[in-house]
């Protein structure tokens, strides 16, 4: 295994899928010495002006018009009208991944996203190149966007979700159900006690988490206002994530509340603020929910949008790993019968354990420092 070249392909500076691409850095690091690994935003990489105009026009529709994404998501009359396109778009990117290739020669290519997958199986098809391509799904939403002939390994996030991939062609013998990637420091100990001195927290009361993605979407506002009504007394973690807006608001805000809280933007502590929490309200985005699980952290999940969280969401839910609150200028109600029935967040927490991948990241870089 000494000696192995990686190329690993992402898109978006601040996103699930540069997270499990991370993840899978650092873990393919731990296992091998000697491997050298490329960790690069695709999109950025071939096309920055168009990534700045797609991110932008993307956040603007989930934002705003989120059933145009849902209509746009896995519709199969899209994903054939879009061959042509994806073609031309992949013929004119060629001359960079040559240069790419070329240059850091890799020995096996592992994509967290769609969009580089289909480019590098492309590139394969047009120089006839047998180099080895693992496509790394971070959502249990295998859509057809991910499907190239010229993939030699599908990563799922359950058997259920390779199934799926199987029932749309792909030959069984390719999908790997071994988890969303998520960072090795998920699966160290740590001493809640410990963190909660460090925060200023209260050891006594229960913690609430509230996430709303890398990039603090969703109605966290209303969240936390309907939260300060919950009758026992509790204490707020809000990750703002990068979206200084939302955090710049709510510093102000939350002055107001009653409830003591912590405030935070972008932070890498993920894993100790999980560990000391009694319950997470979130955004189903497939990282934080492989993260949560790892953790055993029981869900109360808020606003999926359509398509891949919609389907994060329904797995979650039919694998009683999750509830889902649909009113939440009330979910104050929601969070006091859940603290008010220790046995049911204890189910939430078994259900987790049972579906998750703790070893996600190892099983993953194990595959490609073997191929």
């Amino acid at each position: 295994m000494a000696g192995k070249r990686v190329l690993l392909l992402h898109i978006s500076q601040v996103s699930g899928h540069r997270s499990a691409s991370i993840a899978i850095e650092k873990t393919l690091k731990i296992l091998s010495q000697d491997v050298e690994i490329l960790n690069i935003n695709a999109f950025h990489y071939t096309n920055p002006l168009a990534e700045k105009l797609i991110n932008r026009l993307y956040m603007a529709v989930i934002k705003n018009t989120p059933g145009i994404w849902d209509y746009l998501y896995d519709n199969q009359k899209i994903v054939k009208k879009l061959e042509s396109w994806k073609k031309l778009l992949h013929k004119l990117n060629n001359h960079r991944f040559k240069q790419l290739f070329d240059e850091f020669k890799p020995d096996v290519v592992a994509c967290t996203q769609a969009f580089p997958c289909g480019m590098v199986a492309d590139y394969k098809k047009i120089h006839n190149s047998d180099i080895p391509l693992v496509a790394v799904l971070t959502d249990y939403a295998p859509h057809s966007y991910w499907i190239y002939d010229n993939v030699n390994y599908f990563i799922t996030p359950a058997q259920e979700i390779s199934q799926r991939l199987i029932d749309k062609g792909v030959p069984a013998e390719k999908v790997k159900p071994y988890g969303i990637p998520i960072d090795p420091k998920f699966n160290q100990p740590v001493e809640p006690d410990k963190i909660r001195r460090k925060l200023g927290l209260d050891p006594s009361i229960p913690t609430i988490l509230i996430m709303g993605g890398s990039h603090g979407l969703g109605p966290i506002t209303t969240i936390i206002k309907s939260l300060d009504k919950v009758k026992p007394e509790i204490q707020l973690i809000i990750i703002a994530g990068a979206n200084k807006k939302l955090y710049n608001f709510l510093k102000k805000k939350t002055k107001k509340l009653k409830k003591r809280i912590l405030l935070l933007g972008f932070t890498d502590n993920v894993h100790e603020l999980m560990a000391i929490s009694t319950l997470l309200i979130t955004k189903p985005g497939g990282m934080s929910l492989s993260e949560a699980l790892v953790k055993k952290l029981p869900m109360v999940i808020v606003k999926p949008l359509p398509g891949q969280e919609a389907n994060n969401t329904n797995y979650l839910l039919e694998k009683k790993a999750a509830v889902m609150a649909d009113d939440l200028i009330k979910i104050n109600l929601v969070i006091d019968g859940l603290l008010g029935e220790p046995e049911r967040l204890k189910q939430l927490s078994e259900s987790s354990a049972s579906i998750s991948k703790p070893d996600s990241s190892f099983d993953i870089a194990k595959l490609i420092l073997n191929l």
